[in-house]
């Protein structure tokens, strides 16, 4: 039997998006448009992780097509377990777990949620104060999740 590559092994995956997408947002698949992606919203167990950097559709780069920093309409999406920078859509403190919240933002994980919307950790050691960015070291993959 051959042997079997791993598609991806280091590094970002590569998404098209659906709508405008800002570097530090967290994504998540888009069901309107299949095989895209778009901001995740409030309590997403989709989330595939934090966007690279900014992207917008391709009728965006068709319709401004010199504008190199905001209409890509693919984006690099780190999916853990890294250490990424966020911003934070009410205060969560050091070593708290988080949660997606709307906007692509995180905020504190609820208990009474199922596991699935846990996203990661907040490892800034400042806490990140609402409205505030700061650093969470997210999950990716379901092996992962004990580590969080």
């Amino acid at each position: 039997m051959p042997a079997v590559r791993p598609v991806l092994e280091r590094g970002p995956a590569t998404y098209t998006v659906s709508s405008a997408v800002t570097g530090g947002q967290l994504v998540m698949p888009d069901t309107g448009t299949p095989g895209t992606i778009k901001t995740a919203t409030a309590g997403a167990t989709t989330v595939l992780g934090v966007a690279a950097d900014d992207a917008n559709t391709a009728a965006a780069a068709a319709a401004a097509p010199l504008n190199f920093a905001s209409v890509r309409p693919e984006v690099a999406v780190y999916g853990g377990p890294e250490e990424v920078v966020v911003t934070a859509a009410a205060a969560v403190a050091f070593g708290q777990k988080v949660q997606a919240a709307a906007n692509g933002q995180v905020t504190p994980y609820v208990n009474t949620n199922s596991a699935d919307w846990i996203i990661g950790r907040c490892t800034d050691p400042n806490g990140i104060a609402s409205a505030g960015k700061g650093r969470i070291k997210q999950i990716g993959r379901a092996s992962c999740r004990e580590r969080v």
